[in-house]
């Protein structure tokens, strides 16, 4: 199944410049209380790049899965091992822990079924479906926990 999914998601236009627009008016404070701004070094040039996320809370921890697949945000995550959630005048950092696709299904899982409205598109299961189903996408989408600095 995971086959047929691309590694990358590219945004349309409309969704860049939606990404923008939100993006800002969450650095700002305002949007729902899950929605952050994530800011990352950009791994070639340093420039700090933002976007904004969904943050996952789960049985005490703190999650970002990125339902659009290896973006740019994740390769200079990747890369820099830590990234800041900012919201309104708010700043925290943390560091990554790659997940193993062997704990991914339920997580996935979670953030589906969590946040079905904005991100059921970018999965090829419905949300509500059973952490079995999600075995076979763990390789497509690429999630971390978050650690507190």
């Amino acid at each position: 199944m995971n086959s047929s999914l691309p590694t990358f998601r590219e945004p349309t236009a409309v969704e860049k410049l939606f990404n923008r627009t939100f993006g800002f008016l969450v650095g700002l404070g305002l949007g729902p209380s899950h929605m952050y701004l994530l800011q990352v070094r950009g791994r070639k040039t340093g420039k700090l790049f933002s976007t904004p996320v969904d943050l996952l809370e789960l049985q005490g921890k703190r999650y970002l899965v990125a339902p659009r697949g290896r973006t740019q945000w994740v390769r200079n995550a990747e890369a820099a091992g830590e990234v800041t959630l900012k919201k309104g005048s708010t700043r925290q950092k943390f560091h990554l822990r790659p997940i193993p696709d062997a704990e991914k299904p339920q997580i996935l899982k979670a953030y589906l079924d969590t946040f079905k409205r904005e991100v059921q598109r970018y999965f090829s299961i419905p949300a509500g479906s059973p952490p079995e189903q999600f075995a076979a996408l763990t390789t497509s989408y690429p999630a971390f926990e978050l650690l507190a600095d």
